[in-house]
């Protein structure tokens, strides 16, 4: 597999300007023992840096835990509460993936910014489309859903729970355990879109470096991979958007948002 061109800089400052943001789980740690606690945050902003996500606005239609041929549906479990939004005890080892699946929610926006936003996510195709129909200058009105996934280990015992598909609509698969990697290494990741691989996608992966937030941005190969360096350890963030003319009314468009979670041990 050719490696992904990277057209992204490594890297961002932490005031940088976004008009999208992203959404994802992130655990207060990663490895866990049998019987100990997991406390997870609902994030969303920019540049890999959240805030709580409002569940006064938002709804979790679908949050399970997957582990070996097992899945624990949690959605009645979500809380409110900042940076506590679920807990979750740990029975058995092997490697969890925890996936969450959000509502529908509206957005709408004036020309100027919806353009900035298309160009920032790599929607060229809505862009041409706008431009085809002559709505370049028009308002746009957008439902969004999140699908948002975060690997944890437990134990030492590891599994392919990694790659188990929690059935979104848009998803990102990593071909390779990320608890067993190290710095230096190389992760590559699947894009799926309705469960066929999704070529020329941008994608986004972030890492944190001390302070820094270090991003590359990558498009997808035609069988929807990317592959990239896991360069230093902490937790990283792959993510990437998908749009589409709206199939409901209300709305031009529908846009679907997918990130991967996952942490990188140190030597």
């Amino acid at each position: 597999m050719k490696r992904a061109f990277v057209i992204g800089l490594m890297g961002v400052a932490l005031g940088m300007a976004s008009v999208a943001h992203e959404f994802w789980l992130l655990p207060k740690k990663f490895r866990f023992k049998v019987g100990e606690e997991m406390q997870v945050a609902f994030l969303v902003g920019e540049n890999f840096q959240g805030e709580p996500w409002n569940l006064a606005r938002h709804k979790v239609e679908r949050l399970e835990v997957h582990t070996g041929i097992t899945v624990k549906k949690l959605a009645d479990k979500v809380r409110p509460d900042k940076g506590k939004n679920l807990s979750y005890t740990f029975d058995r080892e092997g490697t969890h993936l925890l996936a969450l699946e959000s509502n529908f929610a509206f957005l709408e926006q004036p020309a100027d910014s919806f353009k900035m936003y298309l160009e920032e996510d790599g929607l060229e195709n809505i862009l041409d489309e706008r431009r085809r129909t002559g709505r370049s200058g028009e308002r746009a009105r957008e439902f969004y859903k999140r699908f948002a996934k975060v690997i944890v280990q437990c134990g030492t015992k590891l599994d392919n729970s990694f790659r188990r598909s929690a059935g979104f609509r848009y998803e990102i698969f990593p071909l390779a355990n990320p608890v067993s990697l190290k710095p230096g290494d190389y992760l590559d990741c699947q894009v799926m879109w309705e469960g066929k691989p999704a070529p020329h996608a941008m994608v986004k992966v972030w890492s944190h470096v001390g302070n820094r937030i270090f991003l590359q941005n990558i498009y997808t190969e035609k069988d929807g991979t990317i592959r990239f360096p896991v360069s230093s350890p902490g937790p990283w963030m792959v993510s990437s958007v998908k749009m589409i003319p709206s199939e409901q009314e209300g709305a031009d468009y529908q846009s679907f948002w997918a990130s991967l979670v996952f942490d990188i041990q140190s030597p």
